[in-house]
């Protein structure tokens, strides 16, 4: 126990990235500095990432990640119940680590994803559950439109709401 908390002062590590490599330890995996740096990465982007946006970035500061790393990486956090897995038609999975339920707000045009805080959503998901005798696990709303930056760009957007 000593090395571990003695390691974890040499590296100037937080308590953030301490609970990282105790649960990529708890699955298994080894703790290397690859990995916590997607998990880092993963966990505190609100942006909604794709695996190969997470690889893009992490390669800045490790060159020699590879996606199969990211991938396993993020397979790891979802396990967890870290992150949720976005999946689309058309589209690569994006990643979001903001666990509450909440509202992904969906442009159709760029693809841009943005959570939604309304406390109604939870109470119409528990209240729904409980009526049905349904025990939640876990909970995922989209909501498809445009985002102002793109209604900016092309007004004619605004026309096909109406």
């Amino acid at each position: 126990m000593i090395f571990n908390i003695d390691y974890q002062l040499v590296i100037g590590m937080n308590n953030g990235e301490s609970a990282i490599i105790q649960a990529l330890r708890k699955k298994g995996y080894r703790a290397t500095s690859q990995r916590i740096a997607i998990s880092k990465l993963a966990l505190s982007s609100r942006n909604h990432p794709s695996a190969s946006q997470i690889c893009s970035q992490v390669r800045e500061s490790h060159p020699t990640v590879s996606l199969a790393t990211v991938y396993n990486t993020l397979q790891v956090l979802r396990e967890l119940g870290l992150v949720q897995e976005l999946t689309f038609p058309d589209a690569e999975a994006r990643f979001d680590s903001y666990m509450k339920p909440h509202l992904n707000l969906i442009c159709a045009h760029c693809g841009s994803v943005q959570d939604s805080d309304d406390s109604s959503v939870e109470n119409a998901a528990v209240n729904a559950a409980r009526r049905a005798k349904f025990t939640l696990t876990g909970q995922r709303i989209d909501v498809y439109g445009f985002c102002s930056k793109c209604v900016r760009k092309d007004a004619s957007l605004t026309r096909r709401l109406s």
